[in-house]
């Protein structure tokens, strides 16, 4: 396959993602919508963390049954197991000291007798509501996670298998039109309605790693790459469904709640199960 083919997959497959976006721009939506909308999100990121770590845990899997038939050493089982969970602490545990960094910018501003020492004003992600940096942190995890489809589109071309990347394309395409849902959802849970602008940058912070994982991909793989890049997204997607149930939580609508995520892995495994059984 050309290099410029592959390419135009890639980019294919990274654009989907703006199918769910402009849901973000929807109007005051009542707080039934709100909540469904929560609830779906975490489903879809619920499958998304099972579909990255089996990802993920595949070489070290492998590396286990090769240490098993003794056709391999142990090595590769520390050294695959090592990126494994250094990846998945880094993108979960490295988001909590992130999040506390932004906090000490949100204390109020201190006294000194009757003046008060006015905040310093704040640009860019730091100026952000909570529900904005919630949704950014989102478009990171699932850039990482699509980065890591990326390699998977690009390593099937340089193969020359047409067909697997063509399907890839097709199935990845499916899974990013319901992340890009995901990265909204935050803002539609908390009534607050995006900017254009806004949509398109998390659009290409979260479907770009995949155009730039196919170039990378078609020149070079390695597991561990792969390894590191899909266990940091799992890692950030944990923590990210951990503060969208902290939100939900607020909204005392167990039922409903409940009902949503089950649509959400519905969803999720759904489109899964079509790139299954179209063969990829």
């Amino acid at each position: 396959m050309s290099e410029t083919r592959t390419l135009v997959l890639g980019l294919i497959a990274g654009l989907t993602i703006m199918l769910g976006l402009p849901i973000g721009r929807i109007r005051r939506p009542m707080p039934r919508t709100r909540l469904f909308l929560n609830g779906l999100a975490i489903g879809i990121l619920l499958f998304l963390v099972w579909d990255v770590l089996s990802a993920a845990f595949e070489p070290v899997d492998t590396a286990l049954g090769a240490f098993h038939d003794d056709t391999g050493g142990f090595g590769p089982v520390v050294g695959y197991g090592a990126l494994f969970f250094v990846g998945l602490g880094l993108g979960l545990v490295g988001l909590v000291y992130y999040e506390r960094m932004f906090s000490r910018h949100d204390e109020p501003a201190s006294q000194v007798g009757a003046a008060a020492i006015a905040p310093t004003s704040r640009h860019g992600i730091a100026g952000y509501s909570d529900a904005r940096r919630l949704s950014v942190l989102i478009a990171v995890g699932i850039g990482l996670h699509n980065f890591g489809e990326g390699l998977a589109i690009g390593g099937s071309a340089a193969r020359g298998e047409l067909s697997l990347a063509t399907l890839l394309v097709i199935g990845f395409a499916l899974h990013n039109a319901t992340e890009g849902f995901g990265i909204v959802a935050p803002l539609a849970a908390e009534g607050e309605r995006p900017s254009w602008a806004f949509l398109v940058t998390m659009g290409l912070i979260g479907g770009g790693p995949t155009f730039i994982g196919t170039i990378i991909g078609r020149q070079f793989t390695s597991d561990a790459v792969t390894v590191v890049f899909l266990t940091l997204a799992a890692g950030s997607i944990i923590y990210v469904v951990i503060q969208l149930l902290g939100v939900a939580a607020r909204a005392n609508r167990k039922e409903l709640l409940i009902w949503a995520i089950f649509g959400g892995l519905v969803a999720g495994f759904v489109t899964d199960m079509v790139v299954t059984a179209a063969g990829v």
